[in-house]
């Protein structure tokens, strides 16, 4: 007999309870939404759809010689493993497991077992299938691929470069904005206008290395046409702003994706009447190291270089 798992939010999984379950086309964010408000009280082993999870799906998926990780900070112990699920159980109800930090491992190990499905529903025929299997929308094909074509919320579909800001001067019209001729890679510099002279003396905006959002829909700022965003850490009580800063070794033109994201395809111009932008951004901020991220989820150049701040954390990106 198969083993009744609990379903994520305290009560039976049941098919008809969206958050009670994990579905096999889940995306990483649609998993790491459900994680989070998933059941998980402190020492509690009774009727816990995490540890359950693990116990029945992650565990025996583990190779031989491979053990459970829960990843942690330094500062609160450094990472644990477990050898068994049983291990993993006793240290919860010790509660020297955060449920925060379970919650954080199950979604690593659940996306990876995950990918290859999702992989493999990007081909067309499975797609319809998919869609004739849900005929009321509610698809499940909805991957980390999502395109211009699907309304989901995920950031694949930001255009995020690496910039070199090749010339810089004070907006004739405003004495808060830089005028910025930028170098993303293209056949020639793209015009930027940033609200930054108050933030960063001009002389260290010449051959900066900066962060763009290069999908927005072209605006002029005070008469001059913007063709972007340079990426900012910000904060409003006190006012402080940092442009963010590439990881060395970082070229114009190159793309920053979002770990778990990273082969979905941006929008060609974000849509402003559906404000995807100012949807997705709420959850863009720095952690606690000042590393730029996506609800938990790191920006990253292709290298796997990681994109920061010079001092802000925990705070909205902008």
């Amino acid at each position: 007999m198969n083993p009744m798992v609990p379903g994520l939010t305290g009560s039976k999984m049941s098919s008809s309870e969206e958050e009670s379950k994990i579905d096999l086309l889940d995306s990483p964010a649609n998993v790491k939404k459900k994680l989070k408000k998933a059941f998980c009280e402190p020492g509690n082993i009774e009727n816990n759809g995490v540890l359950s999870f693990s116990k029945h799906v992650i565990f025996p998926l583990l190779k031989p010689e491979e053990k459970f990780i829960v990843s942690r900070k330094e500062e609160y112990g450094g990472d644990l493993t477990f050898d068994t699920f049983e291990h993993l159980e006793k240290a919860f109800a010790l509660e020297e497991v955060h449920p925060g930090d379970l919650k954080l491992a199950v979604e690593g190990y659940i996306n990876r077992l995950l990918e290859p499905i999702r992989k493999k529903f990007e081909k067309p025929e499975l797609k319809k299938l998919a869609d004739q299997a849900y005929p009321s929308g509610k698809s499940k094909t909805t991957t980390s691929n999502a395109n211009s074509t699907n309304d989901e919320l995920v950031p694949s579909r930001l255009d995020i470069r690496i910039g070199k800001i090749v010339e810089v001067m004070k907006h004739p019209e405003a004495d808060a904005l830089y005028v910025e001729k930028i170098d993303l890679g293209e056949e020639k510099p793209r015009t930027i206008v940033s609200g930054l002279v108050n933030f960063i003396p001009i002389e260290e905006m010449q051959n900066r290395m900066v962060v763009v959002l290069c999908n927005l829909k072209p605006a002029k700022m005070r008469g001059i046409e913007s063709q972007g965003m340079v990426l900012c850490a910000s904060v409003d009580d006190p006012k402080k702003v940092e442009a963010l800063i590439p990881p060395e070794g970082a070229i114009p033109g190159e793309r920053v994706f979002i770990e778990n994201f990273e082969n979905g395809k941006p929008d060609e111009v974000l849509n402003p009447k559906k404000k995807v932008w100012e949807k997705l951004q709420v959850d863009l901020k720095t952690n606690s190291d000042c590393i730029a991220q996506w609800q938990g989820n790191n920006l990253l150049t292709k290298s796997g270089g990681k994109i920061k701040s010079s001092t802000m954390a925990v705070a909205p990106i902008k």
